[in-house]
Protein backbone atom coordinates (compact mmCIF):
# COMPACT_ATOMS: atom_id res chain seq x y z
CA UNK A 1 0.00 0.00 0.00
CA UNK A 2 3.41 2.52 1.00
CA UNK A 3 4.06 2.59 -2.90
CA UNK A 4 0.65 3.32 -4.02
CA UNK A 5 -0.43 6.18 -1.29
CA UNK A 6 3.70 7.60 -2.74
CA UNK A 7 2.41 7.75 -5.96
CA UNK A 8 -0.98 9.45 -5.21
CA UNK A 9 0.83 12.46 -3.32
CA UNK A 10 2.21 11.31 -0.26
CA UNK A 11 5.49 11.61 -1.89
CA UNK A 12 4.98 15.76 -2.50
CA UNK A 13 3.81 15.98 1.34
CA UNK A 14 7.08 14.63 2.79
CA UNK A 15 9.10 16.82 -0.07
CA UNK A 16 7.11 19.56 1.57
CA UNK A 17 7.27 18.63 4.98
CA UNK A 18 10.90 18.02 4.92
CA UNK A 19 12.26 21.21 2.47
CA UNK A 20 14.29 23.47 4.26
CA UNK A 21 15.19 21.16 7.04
CA UNK A 22 18.75 22.13 8.91
CA UNK A 23 21.19 20.89 11.00
CA UNK A 24 20.00 17.39 13.67
CA UNK A 25 17.15 16.40 12.86
CA UNK A 26 15.37 13.28 15.30
CA UNK A 27 12.67 11.65 13.10
CA UNK A 28 10.55 9.81 15.70
CA UNK A 29 8.95 6.49 14.21
CA UNK A 30 10.71 6.13 11.08
CA UNK A 31 8.91 3.16 10.03
CA UNK A 32 10.39 1.85 6.50
CA UNK A 33 12.50 5.10 6.36
CA UNK A 34 10.07 6.78 3.05
CA UNK A 35 11.24 10.24 4.52
CA UNK A 36 14.96 9.75 4.18
CA UNK A 37 14.71 10.30 0.39
CA UNK A 38 13.82 14.25 1.07
CA UNK A 39 16.01 15.47 3.51
CA UNK A 40 17.72 18.15 2.10
CA UNK A 41 21.62 18.39 1.64
CA UNK A 42 21.38 21.12 4.74
CA UNK A 43 20.75 18.12 6.82
CA UNK A 44 23.81 17.29 8.27
CA UNK A 45 22.52 14.51 10.16
CA UNK A 46 19.17 12.17 10.81
CA UNK A 47 18.43 9.98 14.18
CA UNK A 48 15.50 7.81 12.45
CA UNK A 49 13.59 5.70 16.07
CA UNK A 50 11.80 2.98 15.06
CA UNK A 51 10.28 0.01 18.02
CA UNK A 52 9.17 -2.11 15.60
CA UNK A 53 11.87 -5.11 14.21
CA UNK A 54 10.22 -4.96 10.82
CA UNK A 55 9.95 -1.70 10.00
CA UNK A 56 13.44 -0.76 11.34
CA UNK A 57 15.18 -3.53 9.34
CA UNK A 58 13.84 -1.93 6.20
CA UNK A 59 14.75 1.48 7.37
CA UNK A 60 17.99 0.34 7.55
CA UNK A 61 18.04 -0.36 4.04
CA UNK A 62 16.79 2.87 2.71
CA UNK A 63 19.09 4.32 5.31
CA UNK A 64 22.19 3.03 3.42
CA UNK A 65 20.34 4.70 0.19
CA UNK A 66 19.37 8.01 1.39
CA UNK A 67 22.04 11.55 0.89
CA UNK A 68 22.10 12.51 4.07
CA UNK A 69 23.74 10.47 7.31
CA UNK A 70 20.98 8.54 8.57
CA UNK A 71 21.32 6.54 11.69
CA UNK A 72 18.93 3.96 12.51
CA UNK A 73 18.00 3.03 16.30
CA UNK A 74 15.68 1.20 18.59
CA UNK A 75 13.31 3.63 20.47
CA UNK A 76 9.52 4.70 21.29
CA UNK A 77 8.28 8.15 21.26
CA UNK A 78 7.95 8.98 24.63
CA UNK A 79 11.54 7.59 25.68
CA UNK A 80 13.75 9.14 23.01
CA UNK A 81 17.17 7.90 22.79
CA UNK A 82 18.76 10.98 22.80
CA UNK A 83 19.71 13.99 25.34
CA UNK A 84 17.76 17.19 26.29
CA UNK A 85 18.03 19.98 23.58
CA UNK A 86 20.21 17.72 21.30
CA UNK A 87 18.39 18.71 18.03
CA UNK A 88 17.15 21.05 15.19
CA UNK A 89 13.88 19.56 13.63
CA UNK A 90 11.87 16.56 14.84
CA UNK A 91 9.79 15.22 12.78
CA UNK A 92 6.47 12.96 13.31
CA UNK A 93 5.34 11.16 9.91
CA UNK A 94 2.09 9.21 10.56
CA UNK A 95 3.06 8.28 13.90
CA UNK A 96 1.15 10.32 16.65
CA UNK A 97 -1.72 8.93 15.60
CA UNK A 98 -0.40 5.01 16.76
CA UNK A 99 1.47 6.42 20.25
CA UNK A 100 0.23 4.93 22.74
CA UNK A 101 0.29 8.23 24.72
CA UNK A 102 0.39 12.12 22.57
CA UNK A 103 1.34 14.02 25.50
CA UNK A 104 4.18 11.76 26.32
CA UNK A 105 5.55 11.67 22.95
CA UNK A 106 5.05 15.19 22.53
CA UNK A 107 6.79 16.08 25.72
CA UNK A 108 9.42 14.12 24.90
CA UNK A 109 10.18 15.31 21.34
CA UNK A 110 10.16 19.22 23.30
CA UNK A 111 12.64 17.68 25.66
CA UNK A 112 15.06 16.58 22.94
CA UNK A 113 14.55 19.95 20.32
CA UNK A 114 17.13 22.41 21.04
CA UNK A 115 15.19 25.82 21.89
CA UNK A 116 13.97 28.01 18.82
CA UNK A 117 13.95 24.57 17.14
CA UNK A 118 11.15 23.20 15.00
CA UNK A 119 8.41 20.16 14.89
CA UNK A 120 7.91 19.12 11.52
CA UNK A 121 4.60 16.74 11.20
CA UNK A 122 2.63 14.80 8.73
CA UNK A 123 -0.29 13.82 9.92
CA UNK A 124 -3.89 12.70 9.57
CA UNK A 125 -6.05 14.28 11.85
CA UNK A 126 -9.67 13.99 12.58
CA UNK A 127 -12.13 15.71 9.84
CA UNK A 128 -13.69 19.31 10.62
CA UNK A 129 -16.57 17.80 8.98
CA UNK A 130 -18.95 16.53 11.69
CA UNK A 131 -20.17 13.45 9.87
CA UNK A 132 -16.57 12.48 8.64
CA UNK A 133 -15.52 12.83 12.18
CA UNK A 134 -18.30 10.23 13.18
CA UNK A 135 -17.13 7.85 10.73
CA UNK A 136 -13.51 8.22 11.76
CA UNK A 137 -15.02 7.72 15.53
CA UNK A 138 -16.61 4.20 14.34
CA UNK A 139 -13.43 3.40 12.30
CA UNK A 140 -11.45 4.20 15.83
CA UNK A 141 -12.96 0.96 17.29
CA UNK A 142 -11.60 -1.73 15.16
CA UNK A 143 -8.85 -0.08 12.59
CA UNK A 144 -6.42 0.16 15.40
CA UNK A 145 -6.47 -3.22 16.76
CA UNK A 146 -5.40 -3.85 12.36
CA UNK A 147 -3.34 -0.95 11.44
CA UNK A 148 -0.45 -0.62 14.04
CA UNK A 149 -2.21 1.10 16.65
CA UNK A 150 -3.34 4.08 14.16
CA UNK A 151 -6.37 5.89 15.68
CA UNK A 152 -8.09 8.05 12.64
CA UNK A 153 -10.08 10.30 14.68
CA UNK A 154 -7.36 11.98 17.03
CA UNK A 155 -7.45 15.51 16.91
CA UNK A 156 -3.52 15.76 16.75
CA UNK A 157 -3.04 19.15 15.49
CA UNK A 158 -4.65 20.36 19.09
CA UNK A 159 -2.64 17.66 21.26
CA UNK A 160 0.58 19.31 19.18
CA UNK A 161 -0.27 22.96 20.22
CA UNK A 162 -1.06 22.14 24.09
CA UNK A 163 2.25 20.70 23.99
CA UNK A 164 3.87 23.77 23.67
CA UNK A 165 4.05 23.87 19.70
CA UNK A 166 3.13 26.62 17.64
CA UNK A 167 1.46 25.63 14.33
CA UNK A 168 2.74 28.14 11.79
CA UNK A 169 1.97 26.30 8.81
CA UNK A 170 -0.76 23.47 8.81
CA UNK A 171 -2.39 22.31 5.17
CA UNK A 172 -5.46 20.03 5.30
CA UNK A 173 -6.43 17.81 2.19
CA UNK A 174 -7.95 14.42 1.81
Amino acid sequence: MASTFEAKGAAEHRRELLAGATGRVIEVGAGTGLNFGHYPGTVTEVLAVEPEGYLRARAEEAARRAAVPVRVVVGTADALPADDESFDVAVASLVLCSVPDQVSALADIRRVLRPGGELRFYEHVRAQEPRLARIQRRADIIWPLTAGGCHTARVTDDAIEQAGFQIETKRDFI
